[in-house]
């Protein structure tokens, strides 16, 4: 079913299509972390190349996802979404980096599972290849925790994610795209859906080549 959509570069004549699948994703998010038309302008007119859109056959934006260039110390990795963001401008964008750092990607809701975020990985794995990074990073937000933190502390849950035992709608699915969790941030976003908690997840490039 994912013939039905291409993915391409964003565009500023669809900044507030974009704006749009941002809220509808992500109702429940602070407003202040909530990436507007303005900031995709800003996004597309630093880094156009690691910034793309999923349309269906009548040109509509059904799915967007947001990248920048950043470099990585894995020794610590708490951060802040709003920080690493550059307030959603995407200021923190290092061209001389050697990470691609995931910072959002959504599926309008009525367009899920149809392989729609699963071409939007592809698109950045084939950017991450072209411009031989070493990887994918980004902050997977636990989406299932707030509704079972009085039950199980993070570490907890995040283990049992990570075992396949558990169902996270976000990390899980994050997890059969290649990406593995290789910690926790503790207060990556102001969303009870998540108890502000996320996954520090990492899709190492198996063709990076030494500079």
């Amino acid at each position: 079913m994912s013939d039905e959509f291409i993915v391409v570069n964003s565009s500023l004549d669809k900044i507030e299509e974009l704006e749009q699948v941002q809220r509808a994703c992500f109702p429940s998010l602070a407003e202040d972390e909530i990436i507007t038309a303005r900031h995709y302008a800003a996004h597309i007119q630093r880094f156009p190349e690691g910034q793309f859109m999923a349309l269906n056959p009548a040109g509509r934006v059904v799915a967007c996802s947001t990248d920048f260039i950043t470099t990585v110390d894995f020794n610590h990795i708490n951060h802040r979404f709003i920080d690493i963001m550059d307030n959603m401008w995407l200021g923190h964008h290092n061209p001389q980096g050697d990470w691609l750092y995931g910072a959002d990607i959504g599926v309008l809701p009525e367009y899920r599972r149809r392989g729609i975020a699963k071409l939007l990985y592809r698109a950045r794995r084939d950017l991450i290849r072209r411009l031989n990074l070493r990887g994918h990073v980004a902050g997977g937000m636990f989406k299932g925790f707030g509704a079972v933190k009085h039950r199980m502390s993070i570490e907890e849950y995040a283990a049992k994610v990570k075992a396949g035992e558990l169902f996270d709608p976000t990390v899980s699915v994050q997890m059969r795209q290649g990406f593995e969790i290789y910690g926790i941030i503790y207060d990556y976003v102001d969303d009870p859906s998540c108890d502000n908690k996320a996954a520090f997840i990492v899709w190492p490039n198996p063709d990076y080549q030494e500079k």
